[in-house]
């Protein structure tokens, strides 16, 4: 199993100071949430592909900004729209080979789009193809407000879609959607090929590992049992935490925990 923690936990920070502030904090794993155009192929890519490559760091993932248009492109019947977007996603799916990234996280369309789910999966499958031209895994992901917020939607999709498909187990998403992440690790299993960390209290649904009452041995335990060797990813908002030393600090407790059950790398 591989760790890291999201530079989209220090959003609207400029995404290469972001990854400056974990780099200099000693963290070797790294999911890049890039957040414009020019981070992906312009200036501040190259700024960023320097410091990855002299830092050693391992990109594990990356998660675009247009998640929330892509419901009125990709998952759209207007064809030139989502044709655009793949043309857009190509266009990230080569600049993760640069920075060996192999996980692509999709938000997909809104649970309020009009959007059948044959065609959804019908879309997603030319962007997951797409994907796999390039070594890179397009993982659907469970967003609270959208489709895939429904276990039964995921479930549809994975039997539907049969090897061609992955997902994004999202441990705040799940508790937002009025699920527990081991109901979708139940349902998905091993097709579930990277997952975002989080906390939660009663009171707050967002938290530092460690911080909250999430029952993080049987989820470990849970991984254990699914021969899980992705990466886990730490992802908070920047309200949820006062300092990069309580990310550290998030990530030592998940360390602690996972060695009970995990090879960890």
């Amino acid at each position: 199993m591989k760790t890291g923690i999201s530079t989209a936990c220090y959003y609207p920070m400029y995404t290469e100071e972001a990854l400056r502030e974990l780099i200099g904090a000693g963290v070797k794993g790294v999911e890049i949430f890039f957040n414009a155009t020019d981070e992906i192929n312009g200036e501040v890519y190259r700024e960023i592909e320097t410091m990855v490559r002299s830092n050693g760091v391992s990109v594990h993932s990356v998660h675009p900004f247009s998640s929330a248009m892509e419901t009125v492109y990709l998952f759209s019947d207007y064809d030139r729209r989502s044709d655009e977007l793949l043309d857009v996603y190509r266009r990230y799916f080569e600049t993760m080979n640069r920075l060996d990234a192999k996980v692509f996280v999709l938000h997909g369309a809104l649970a309020s789009a009009i959007c059948p789910d044959d065609f959804y999966f019908q879309q997603y499958s030319k962007l997951y193809r797409l994907g796999k031209e390039f070594g890179v895994t397009v993982a659907q992901e469970n967003i609270c407000y959208c489709k895939s917020k429904s276990l039964d939607f995921l479930k549809k999709m994975s039997d539907q879609l049969g090897d061609e498909c992955a997902f994004v187990l999202d441990l705040k998403q799940a508790h937002r959607s009025g699920l527990t992440p081991f109901e979708i690790m139940d349902v998905l299993g091993k097709k579930i090929c990277h997952y975002h960390i989080s906390d939660r209290s009663d009171s707050v649904d967002c938290l530092p590992a460690g911080k909250g009452g999430f029952d993080f041995d049987s989820f470990f335990e849970k991984l254990s049992q699914l021969d899980y060797s992705g990466a886990i990813i730490l992802e908070l908002y920047r309200t949820n935490f006062e300092k990069t030393a309580d990310l550290l600090e998030s990530m030592s407790f998940l360390h602690s925990k996972a060695e009970k059950f995990l090879k960890i790398t």
